[in-house]
């Protein structure tokens, strides 16, 4: 019998030893009942991050005091060895008064302080954590109740993991968690270490970004290269491929140095691991589409617009920015679901996408394609917000002639601001769709998503419509008739340098620059390849050398030489 007093915790044995009056009297205003069945929840643990006593849901004692007005316990002494496996038996709901101290249970073993501060970091700031490692549970205090209620609901509806195992998150029955830090250095370490720089502020493309002194591989945000895309990769492609690995939770997609990347943040660093073991290096299509992926310094991601560019799967409120296609509210909900946005049947690829379908509904402008309709073979884009005073069939067909052979184009007769313009294939409507849609042409950004039509019709002959409709089926300016082309490898995002060939011997700098500054732009750098027969030219803006591209390619420049014109991944 002392042998067992000895090794019983001493919460327990105190407990055991007390006569009823003296239980009913040692805490105040608590009934006999009451008293019985919170001793038999009382547990003990020592670790080399905290003490703690778990009272009723998650009442923590010694090492750790949560202040709440019910709790009279604090000055109970409790002391244990680490290896209690008694089951805790609380609830497993995550209703209750709103707090910004949050309950986490079921932790993996070895689970990390950083893992579990990046839970919250997506929601917002996270002031304190304390971990009960033999107990696989921590507390999570985030800096504002609004924060917290964030992130319930949040993993209300999409639960969370931590090393492939799901977890509990609740709401606390305190109001702030103290720690005591000589108890919970390891921890405090941690913490500010994340939040050092957490006030550092980045914009990238309509967001800012929360820089921190984490390293690398503990980071839960991944950056992402997609080299060879001569098909379009969309933000949602990228939510399918990558939620294999663990939920997504925030996305941001922009262009950098003439390549398309993404950040994409997961709830677990865990997850980040895992995905960039599987995907880097992975092509999305076949032989093109190739990922490349690398820890971001960044831990947390701030997206201010859920659109076509970025979004935030944890806050389907969020507006869609000024220019941006605005998200329809059936879509937000989904968003908050954490459901595939990929929804159209197509020819699967070494990742599992539907090829090409899967990106054409994904691409255009957000939105998803309707039940029982595919998208994978429509080749007619519907362009919108054209400058119907400047556009002809013919600049439609260069524009879009750089990303596809354009077979047909219809400026609409009752609507001379939009155009119908139908591709080779699919996989050429969806690709201009990605590069051109929110490009500025003639002054006015456009607009282009696919069309409901599944061919451009032709005006019935001796019908004269101004010119409105041309048939550019057999034109010699298509790029991309010969199979396995070197165009196919060139294909870039609108950008300010354009790549030049076919210039011949007799044509110089000089009158490169005249001829592209005659445009209306400004020229502001040129460099010659070293056989002088392909050059790169840089002008002020993309919308610049959208409109020199326009007006240039296939320019005659004597001697039988005809200019070709193209976007460039470089620069000058």
């Amino acid at each position: 019998m002392d042998g067992w007093k000895k090794k019983m915790p001493l919460c327990l044995l105190e407990t055991r030893q007390t006569k009823p009056k003296e239980r009913k009297a040692g805490i105040a205003g608590v009934s006999h009942m009451e008293t019985r069945q919170r001793a038999s929840l009382h547990w003990c643990i020592v670790t080399d991050v905290a003490v703690g006593v778990k009272r009723g849901s998650d009442e923590l004692l010694s090492g750790s005091v949560l202040n709440s007005p019910n709790s009279n316990m604090s000055s109970i002494v409790v002391t244990a060895n680490g290896n209690d496996n008694k089951k805790f038996k609380g609830e497993d709901k995550m209703d209750g008064a709103p707090s910004r101290v949050l309950h986490i249970r079921k932790l993996p073993g070895e689970v990390t302080e950083t893992e579990v501060i990046a839970l919250g970091l997506p929601f917002g700031k996270v002031t304190n954590i304390l971990m009960l490692k033999g107990k696989n549970q921590a507390f999570l205090e985030l800096a504002t109740e609004e924060a917290a209620i964030t992130m319930v609901n949040y993993y209300s509806a999409v639960t969370p993991h931590l090393r492939n195992q799901p977890i509990y998150i609740q709401y606390s029955n305190h109001k702030e968690l103290k720690t005591d830090n000589t108890l919970n250095q390891r921890a405090q370490a941690v913490l500010q270490a994340v939040t050092a720089v957490q006030t550092t502020n980045t914009p990238i493309s309509g967001t800012t970004v929360s820089e921190s002194a984490v390293t690398p591989a503990q980071s839960p945000v991944l950056r992402i290269i997609i080299d060879n895309m001569y098909y379009p990769v969309t933000l949602d492609v990228l939510h399918q491929i990558f939620s294999k690995f663990g939920a997504v939770l925030k996305i941001i997609t922009f262009t950098k140095n003439n390549q398309f990347q993404a950040l994409l943040q997961y709830g677990d660093p865990v997850n980040a691991q895992q995905a960039k073991l599987a995907l880097d290096g992975q092509n999305i299509y076949n032989a093109c589409c190739t990922l490349r992926i690398d820890f971001s310094k960044l831990v947390n991601l701030n997206v201010k617009y859920n659109n076509d560019k970025s979004r935030d799967y944890t806050r389907p409120d969020l507006p869609s920015g000024d220019g941006q296609p605005a998200l329809d509210p059936a879509i937000a909900a989904a968003f908050a679901k954490e459901t595939s946005l990929l929804a159209v049947p197509g020819a699967l690829s070494p990742l599992g996408i539907p090829n090409a379908a899967a990106a054409a509904a994904a691409a255009a402008a957000g939105r998803v394609g309707m039940p029982g309709v595919s998208a994978g073979g429509n080749t007619v884009l519907l362009v919108s917000n054209l400058n119907e005073e400047m556009v002809t069939p013919q600049s439609l067909f260069t524009l879009f002639g750089v990303y596809g052979d354009v077979q047909r184009v219809k400026i609409l007769y009752n609507k001379k601001d939009s155009a119908l313009i139908q591709m080779a294939d699919g996989n050429q409507s969806q690709l201009a769709m990605s590069h051109l849609n929110g490009q500025k042409m003639y002054g006015k950004i456009i607009r282009v998503t696919l069309s409901k039509h599944q061919t451009v019709q032709l005006p019935r002959e001796g019908l004269d419509d101004q010119g409105l409709t041309k048939d550019f089926g057999n034109s010699p300016l298509h790029r991309f008739k010969k199979p396995g082309s070197k165009n196919f490898q060139n294909i870039f995002p609108p950008s300010a340098t354009l790549h030049l060939s076919n210039i011949p011997p007799s044509v110089s700098e000089d009158d490169l620059r005249m001829l592209f500054a005659n445009t209306g732009g400004t020229v502001k750098a040129f460099k010659f390849f070293q056989d002088h027969k392909m050059a790169l030219l840089q002008m002020s803006t993309v919308e610049e050398a959208i409109q020199a591209l326009i007006d240039l390619h296939n320019y005659n420049l004597g001697e039988n030489h005809h200019l070709r014109v193209s976007f460039s991944k470089s620069t000058i």
